[in-house]
């Protein structure tokens, strides 16, 4: 039997998953997804667990159920590239493959900040977003919380929990001179207009110096603080970090044209860890993932792949609450209804499909 085995159930592997088992693969060929959940999660939703909002089960899907498929739900260890083995921290069992698909995602980057790791929480895992909705939850009346970050991700939760937590203090620290700096202009303003309409404090030109249990200091000022959640930048999962192949100025790993690492060409990366122009996003993942099911399906029947198509992202969407949001779509700016009702038509197109 040929092992194809992709290292992480998120957009992209899912993709690659369903990818291959629409195509006619051969008799002896089989596909393992590992991932440390029994679910596929909607990671672009962890913002509303964290908030509170929705249930877990909202941002959960089972896994395709296909004989051609097996699970292995556990935490890796290593993955040992010229022994072609996956090792995990849980169980003794051992993976090996033939074909390997690196679509582990992404972690916080503390950026060497003293106290961040310890003493934020993180939105990067259905499981740290669980963690930090009980300590947002938990707070008491007027309670502080702090935003480090004001990308998509803090803008996200920032907004989630106003909607969630009327009663709450809610500071947003944003390194540069407006929120969204990859965003038009219209919807920035749109955005700032937003959180001073809600009573969310924005601090622009942030540089945190260091972060306590119990507070932020930020351009050498010490703000009071009950909850810290980090939303400041992601880097590849550390066993990325860890393999040696080539990366770039980002940790992400260079590829050729077919999404496969140079000097091992039965190894692919797709994602987070993957080196491209685009910035990371599920859409980004999940396009490749197709990509790379397409040209994988070409190589193990014995064909030669066809170069692949410059992906073309249809756009980038975010919610300010259950009511407003903003995006860019078909290259034009928008806010308001429109982009938060296609944010939720997205998600309900994921589901379904």
């Amino acid at each position: 039997m040929r092992n194809i085995v992709i290292l992480g159930g998120g957009y992209g592997g899912l993709k690659v998953a369903t990818g291959l088992l629409n195509q006619t693969l051969p008799e002896d060929v089989q596909i393992t997804i590992v991932d440390r959940n029994p679910y596929h999660s909607l990671k672009t939703e962890f913002y509303a667990i964290t908030a509170g909002t929705v249930a877990d089960k909202e941002v959960r899907m089972e896994f395709p159920t296909d004989d051609r498929i097996k699970y292995v739900f556990a935490e890796i260890n290593s993955i040992l590239i010229e022994e072609r083995k996956i090792l995990f921290t849980d169980t003794s069992e051992v993976v090996t493959y033939d074909y390997l698909i690196i679509a582990l995602g992404c972690e916080d980057n503390y950026h060497g900040i003293e106290g961040a790791m310890k003493y934020t929480e993180s939105v990067q895992s259905l499981a740290s977003a669980r963690k930090a909705s009980v300590a947002v939850g938990n707070l008491k009346a007027y309670g502080k919380v702090t935003v480090v970050g004001a990308g998509l991700s803090g803008i996200e939760v920032a907004s989630e929990i106003r909607e969630s937590r009327s009663d709450l203090n809610i500071r947003l620290l944003d390194r540069g001179a407006s929120v969204l700096r990859a965003f038009d202009p219209r919807i920035q303003a749109h955005v700032e207009d937003w959180f001073t309409k809600n009573d969310v404090e924005v601090l622009h030109h942030a540089n945190v110096d260091y972060v306590e249990k119990d507070g932020v200091c930020n351009n050498g000022v010490c703000y009071v603080n009950d909850v810290t959640i980090w939303t400041a930048g992601v880097r590849p999962n550390y066993l990325v970090r860890e393999l040696p192949f080539e990366k770039d100025n980002q940790e992400k790993i260079v590829l050729n044209d077919f999404y496969q690492v140079p000097t091992h060409e039965n190894i692919y990366v797709i994602g987070d860890c993957a080196s491209s122009e685009h910035s990371p996003s599920a859409q980004l993942a999940g396009g490749q993932g197709e990509q790379v099911a397409t040209i994988l399906s070409s190589v193990i029947s014995g064909n030669e792949p066809k170069m692949p198509k410059p992906l073309k992202l249809k756009g980038t969407l975010g919610s300010l609450g259950k009511n407003d949001g903003f995006g860019n779509m078909m290259k034009q700016p928008f806010t308001g209804l429109l982009p938060r009702l296609a944010k939720s038509g997205v998600l309900w197109m994921h589901k379904r499909h």
